[in-house]
């Protein structure tokens, strides 16, 4: 199956190339012996303009198996990243990247991006990861505007 995986990998990381929506990267890590590994891309995704997001770039990993493109990639954020829809772990919550949920093997990275971008300023309070942010967005917008704009100064955009 890897052949597959490595196959399909390759032809996205050229297609990115190509064709990437401004503001975002993602591109595969090195081995410790500098070759490439398509299996796991750092990923920089930034926040829309004119919403609580706006002037961060959040950094994500996705970590493709042997198995993808059946099985989607993992999406993580760092540790602790504050969002409704993120476990504490940094996992991201969305449908298009659960097995159980929307995945088709058709979704190209960019689309799992733009799709996470699109989370970020408009969380899922039906499928919730983590309770401080759940709670604070449905019950003290104020209070979770604030927790969002502090974490847009850990992020600033890549020089």
């Amino acid at each position: 199956m890897s052949g597959i995986s490595l196959a399909r990998l390759t032809e996205e990381r050229k297609q990115w190339r190509k064709d990437h929506p401004f503001g975002f990267f993602a591109r595969p890590q090195n081995n410790k012996d500098g070759s490439t590994n398509l299996f796991v891309w750092d990923c920089g995704i930034p926040g829309i303009t004119g919403t609580l997001w706006e002037g961060g770039t959040y950094p994500l990993t996705m970590e493709f198996s042997e198995e993808y493109p059946s099985k989607p990639p993992k999406c993580r954020f760092p540790k602790d990243f504050f969002h409704p829809n993120v476990y504490p772990s940094g996992t991201v919550c969305l449908s298009i990247v659960n097995d159980d949920g929307d995945w088709k093997p058709s979704i190209s990275v960019k689309q799992i991006l733009l799709g996470i971008q699109d989370l970020l300023n408009a969380p899922n309070p039906k499928s919730p990861a983590q309770q401080l942010p759940i709670t604070l967005f449905v019950n003290n917008i104020e209070e979770y505007k604030r927790k969002v704009k502090e974490q847009v100064k850990l992020y600033p955009p890549p020089v």
